[in-house]
């Protein structure tokens, strides 16, 4: 009788499996019942452009682990740069001589298999659209890494929402991923390819001094310097807050300063910490936190503390953790290995092609500075 029993419950318990989605979104249980634009997420600066041996140790690198690895230990924004290369869309930095990280449909692919191993987590990537890819062309990349069918779909293109779903909501809609293209003219036959400044806002990124970061909006231009403008809004704030080196910044060249990132990203202590700045960016903005929170080096700091901080969250479950890099012991963020990426760049012209870096241009076998700026790795 005992065995019928059990026979007859079990129809019932595979209908009612137990819902593992009530135990934690994005690593917190705390987390379900908030809105997407309600909480801090993490997020890692160019993130397929990675700082290893696979790369040289190229200081055009600025994390020194690869995006599933981010994901896995509490990155939920990831941003690259889109490059047309040979008549493809690549991941490059700044210039595909300098470092390409292969197909956006690639990258895009292991972000799909990453989001199908983890179902309690909502991910968002933010491209910077170097070489005005149209929305049909991105479309066709995320067609081809088989993850349209997670794409959040906002209820309107034209202006930033009042309030954004939970995280629990996203999750049992499916619709884990959330896509911002800076910048896009978008199409309503696309409609989860959203314009970022649209819907985000974000401070100054090109800071060189750690006593230089600031709280104040400056994209998109409609609200630069004016933090009532927009919050007013409804965009979502971004906080750049990573760090260039200035070594050579008499030389217009700009390239990420990995050896002050311990104090950068710490959550206390040293100027121009991410926790002191963070908190001082929210209360400059009425009490708002900011949504996306952008960084160097993500696993330094950590700067994964700073966010729990903001997010009241005392028991993350599901990351791993992170050991010291090869790449991070030896850094070779110095100045000769920046040469030696420029050397890279010039034997990419000897072989045919005219590369560029920001706003420098190989001509006639030298570096020639195009006036009105310089580079930024």
């Amino acid at each position: 009788m005992r065995a019928f029993s059990l026979l007859v419950l079990l129809p019932v318990a595979l209908a009612n499996p137990l819902n593992v989605r009530s135990t934690a979104c994005n690593n917190s249980p705390d987390l379900c019942s908030k809105s997407y634009g309600e909480i801090t997420h993490l997020g890692a600066h160019d993130s397929p452009f990675v700082r290893d041996s696979t790369t040289s140790d190229s200081v055009a690198g600025d994390q020194y682990y690869d995006t599933p690895t981010q994901l896995d230990a509490g990155v939920r924004l990831v941003t690259g740069q889109v490059h047309q290369s040979n008549s493809q869309w690549h991941l490059c930095h700044t210039s595909c001589d300098l470092l390409d990280a292969g197909l956006l449909s690639s990258w895009l692919g292991d972000i799909k298999t990453w989001l199908d191993d983890n179902p309690n987590e909502v991910v968002t990537v933010l491209l910077v659209n170097s070489d005005s890819a149209s929305a049909s062309d991105l479309n066709t990349e995320f067609e081809t890494a088989n993850i349209t069918s997670y794409a959040y779909e906002p209820t309107s293109l034209d202006s930033a929402p009042t309030s954004w779903p939970t995280l629990q909501t996203m999750i049992n809609d499916g619709k884990r991923l959330v896509v911002f293209i800076a910048s896009l003219t978008t199409s309503s036959s696309y409609p989860y390819l959203m314009d970022e400044f649209t819907f985000v806002w974000e401070n100054p990124y090109n800071v060189i001094s750690p006593s230089n970061f600031s709280c104040v909006p400056q994209r998109p231009s409609s609200v630069s310097g004016s933090a009532s403008t927009a919050l007013s809004s409804n965009r979502l704030p971004l906080m750049n807050h990573f760090l260039y080196s200035s070594d050579l910044s008499s030389l217009g060249i700009e390239y990420p300063n990995a050896s002050y990132v311990s104090t950068t990203n710490a959550p206390s202590g040293g100027v121009g910490n991410l926790g002191s700045t963070a908190t001082k960016c929210k209360s400059a903005w009425d009490g708002r936190q900011p949504t996306f929170i952008l960084v160097d080096f993500f696993n330094r700091g950590p700067a994964i503390e700073t966010v729990d901080n903001l997010n009241n969250v005392t028991n993350a479950v599901g990351r791993t953790s992170l050991t010291t890099s090869a790449a991070e012991s030896s850094d070779g963020s110095t100045i000769s290995n920046v040469f030696k990426d420029l050397v890279g760049l010039a034997e990419a012209a000897a072989a045919g092609s005219t590369p560029t870096m920001g706003n420098w241009i190989w001509v006639g076998g030298n570096w020639g500075s195009v006036l009105g700026g310089g580079i930024s790795l």
